[in-house]
């Protein structure tokens, strides 16, 4: 096991959604070497910005979590700006990374790397087995060429690079902007805000039959650290609950939950995505002893108040 409290270890994305659970829990921890670095300041899809984020930190231990990421909407309308940032992110941080002498790099990928039709539940060995959903295929394909480097680098190089694959997260402090949302917080913010305008309907997208699989995001934060002090293999890891639900169920539940009492509309002209997910998450307990512990219910309702009190 590695002891993180000894170590300088840097967050990117450490002021985000999952990012800022991650940095708590390693406060938690005992680690007090902690770099954040902000992208105001430090715009890591360019090579100089790396090197001086680097000079500046001195970091043992790189998380990767900085990704320019959005719903199926925002997907659709920007694949080139989500394949370029983040393929130049990823691919020239763990380049610089090795150079640098950084001990170790954990990677955080996508569930959209894996194919459109992958059998559920999704093991980490079906990652190579097909195209991904055509929506987010350019964001899926440039956090998976990470997993590439990662095996390439730990064959060459003997570098100490991981790489975690997270389900849908959802939770407090999550992304309400509906152009670039999520489901879940897409979904509460429409039925909150229908209920306090008093209209009678939300309108969901899709046809309702696609199925999902989230993850509290306290519970993801709580797998990378444990990844992070304990897992070195360049094996893909699956970071989930381990349950699927259908977006129709999804949405009633959401509405049952904040109260709003009108009709759901299904636009099935816009796209379902991905037809199914839900992964097989029993590596991640053998490798290093992670189990999602948040009920789904429970974490909606703290997802849910948080919206409530903060908008």
């Amino acid at each position: 096991m590695d002891k993180l409290t000894e170590k300088k270890i840097v967050v990117t994305g450490g002021s985000g959604f999952l990012g800022s659970f991650v940095v708590e829990k390693l406060i938690q921890r005992g680690c007090k070497d902690l770099f954040i670095p902000r992208s105001d300041e430090y715009d890591l899809t360019k090579r100089e910005a790396i090197l001086a984020m680097l000079d500046a930190s001195k970091p043992n231990v790189i998380i990767h979590l900085a990704a320019v990421v959005g719903g199926i909407g925002a997907n659709r309308e920007n694949p080139g700006k989500f394949f370029y940032e983040n393929i130049m992110m990823g691919t020239q941080l763990m380049e610089e990374s090795r150079l640098f002498g950084v001990e170790k790099f954990v990677a955080i990928g996508t569930i959209c790397a894996y194919p459109k039709f992958t059998p559920v539940p999704f093991k980490e060995d079906d990652i190579w087995n097909g195209y991904p959903e055509e929506t987010n295929a350019p964001y899926g394909l440039a956090k998976k060429m990470m997993l590439v480097q990662s095996q390439a680098y730990r064959d060459q190089y003997g570098f100490n690079s991981i790489y975690l694959l997270p389900v849908n997260l959802y939770g407090p402090r999550d992304n309400f902007n509906p152009i670039s949302s999520h489901v879940i917080p897409a979904i509460i913010k429409k039925c909150i805000d229908a209920t306090r305008a008093n209209e009678d309907s939300i309108t969901a997208w899709g046809t309702g039959m696609a199925t999902r699989e989230f993850l509290y995001v306290d519970d993801c934060a709580e797998a990378i650290v444990l990844a992070a002090e304990s897992y070195n293999s360049s094996e893909p890891v699956n970071i989930g609950a381990g349950f699927e639900i259908s977006m129709k169920e999804l949405t009633e539940l959401i509405v049952e939950l904040t109260g709003f009492k009108g009709e759901i509309k299904w636009n099935a002209s816009k796209p379902d995505g991905q037809p199914r997910r839900c992964l097989d998450i029993t590596r991640a307990e053998k490798e290093f002893g992670f189990k999602a512990r948040m009920n789904f219910k429970d974490g909606l309702r703290k997802t849910i108040d948080w919206y409530t009190n903060n908008y």
